[in-house]
């Protein structure tokens, strides 16, 4: 059983946490310490709420901070409103694949090749553990894991809950998502 268990355990040489509550609270300066030069976003209930209802608080905000310290960017997005994730991607200044079939590899491998950095250069933020995290999980990058905003819930996502997500709990504050 040991040699079992052994055999699925990524070890990784980073240091940072694999869990965030939210994008603004993961520290730069340790990413940018374990040579992280480029993040994979999520956009849907990461940054902001899959129905345009909240935004994660100081999202933003950290995304320039982060492109200030030469930090490269790329959303990849499983959402089905193309429009949408192209008026995000324009707001943020950060390119973006949609639909980008998550877990799946290939849209991982296509930002990897268009921000020209190896998978131990890049860590991918997500909210889904079956998405976000197992695609990181297959093209060798690491990942940061942050608690999903409210939003409303798929049958499967109240199906699977805590396994694929981590919820935002009630009493963090809110961002009320400003109209482009």
């Amino acid at each position: 059983m040991k040699l079992l268990q052994k055999r699925f355990v990524r070890k990784t040489p980073f240091n940072f946490p694999q869990r965030a509550y939210k994008l603004a609270s993961i520290d730069l300066e340790s990413l940018i310490g374990q040579n992280i030069q480029g993040v994979i976003l999520d956009l849907d209930n990461t940054i902001v709420s899959e129905d345009d209802r909240y935004l994660s608080p100081g999202a933003e905000a950290w995304i320039e901070e982060a492109k200030r310290k030469g930090m490269q960017f790329f959303i990849l997005s499983n959402g089905k409103r193309r429009y949408r994730v192209v008026a995000w991607s324009e707001r943020l200044g950060i390119p973006a694949i949609s639909p980008a079939r998550k877990p799946f590899p290939s849209a991982f491998r296509r930002a990897l090749s268009r921000m020209r950095l190896s998978p131990h250069q890049v860590v991918v933020i997500g909210d889904s553990r079956h998405t976000d995290m197992l695609g990181a999980w297959l093209v060798g990058c690491s990942s940061i894991q942050v608690a999903t905003l409210p939003h409303p819930f798929r049958w499967w996502e109240k199906l699977l809950g805590k396994w694929v997500q981590v919820p935002y709990h009630a009493k963090h504050e809110l961002w009320d998502l400003d109209p482009f």
